[in-house]
């Protein structure tokens, strides 16, 4: 799974910064009480020197099993101890305990060399919050999608693309995935199963950039005309694991504008990254708005499916 560089920064320096908050406020808490408890200082120091002993000892090829229940018996006795004479004077037992975010990991991302929950489920949130869908991802899913709106051979064809677009999500690999071309008519359903497919895949551990054409086409602009411009931004729609542009065909047509998604696709094409567009222009009007060598890749190398039928967002006014 390739989580964004971005994120992945942002999640490790958020869980630094609540380690070294519990660190610091135990190391509080116990200045506190060992100036009213000094007979704790030797207690909580024997403690500490339980990792040291059983390194030492194993270093020194001397851990044995029965060494090692002498130290765990000997940890157990003083934790004992510590608890007593803090439960004595009104403080609760595990008061000298670092607390935590996350116990399992001790706020380190980490169990051993495997990434921890916690960590994962920080770099979904992120995730989702970084990928420009908004409230969008509030609103829809897989299992929000209502065939109710549609009919007949219009209603089959829902069918099979709510299948195709959940199988995909549910077993996208980030590794030469298929793409994706959504054509048909406004209120149809494109945007409602391309962010579905962006929360599944998010959740899943990828990294994932939804934007419109227009987004798409005012990121080069601001790189090629200066002002306030994040080179990361433009750089996602390149290295994103699933790149989805929503509203192909919206943004204003020029040279300038036909270069830059030629030179998105072409390049994820390339570089065998997925990529969804969905598009409310015919396969007609693709061929007249965009040159051949935009055409021949979105007909010749994505996988193209067709959303049929009356407007959703009218049949919901009209129900008003």
């Amino acid at each position: 799974m390739a989580y964004s560089k971005e994120n992945l920064r942002a999640v490790k320096e958020c869980l630094t910064a609540r380690r070294s908050t519990a660190i610091a406020e135990y190391e509080k808490r116990q200045t506190e009480v060992f100036v009213k408890l000094p007979e704790l200082i030797p207690v909580e120091r024997s403690l500490s020197m339980t990792g040291a002993k059983i390194m030492s000892s194993a270093l020194s090829h001397e851990l044995t099993a029965e060494t090692l229940a002498e130290i765990r018996s000997e940890n157990e006795r003083l934790r004992a101890l510590k608890a007593k004479i803090l439960t004595s004077n009104g403080y609760p037992a595990d008061y000298l305990d670092i607390k935590y975010t996350c116990p399992a990991c001790s706020d380190t991302g980490y169990v051993g060399i495997d990434m921890c929950a916690c960590m994962k489920r920080e770099l979904v949130k992120l995730g989702l919050e970084s990928s420009g869908l908004g409230r969008l991802l509030d609103r829809q899913s897989f299992e929000n999608f209502s065939l109710d709106y549609y009919a007949g051979k219009d209603k089959h064809t829902a069918e099979m693309n709510l299948r195709l677009l959940h199988s995909y999500a549910e077993n996208f690999s980030g590794n030469n995935d298929d793409s994706w071309l959504l054509l048909g008519g406004t209120g149809l359903g494109k945007t409602h199963l391309s962010t579905a497919v962006a929360r599944v895949i998010i959740e899943r551990g990828f990294d994932v950039v939804y934007a419109s054409a227009q987004d798409i086409i005012s990121a080069f602009e601001m790189r090629r005309f200066g002002g306030d411009y994040e080179s990361t931004a433009e750089e996602r729609f390149f290295s994103c694991d699933l790149l989805i542009i929503d509203d192909l065909g919206v943004e204003m047509t020029n040279q300038f504008t036909v270069s830059c998604i030629y030179n998105i696709i072409n390049s994820r094409i390339n570089s065998r990254r997925a990529t969804l567009i969905s598009t409310n222009l015919t396969q007609t009007e693709l061929r007249s708005r965009y040159a051949d060598r935009i055409t021949s890749r979105l007909f010749g190398e994505f996988r193209p499916l067709l959303f049929t039928g009356r407007d959703i967002r009218g049949q919901k006014l009209n129900q008003k």
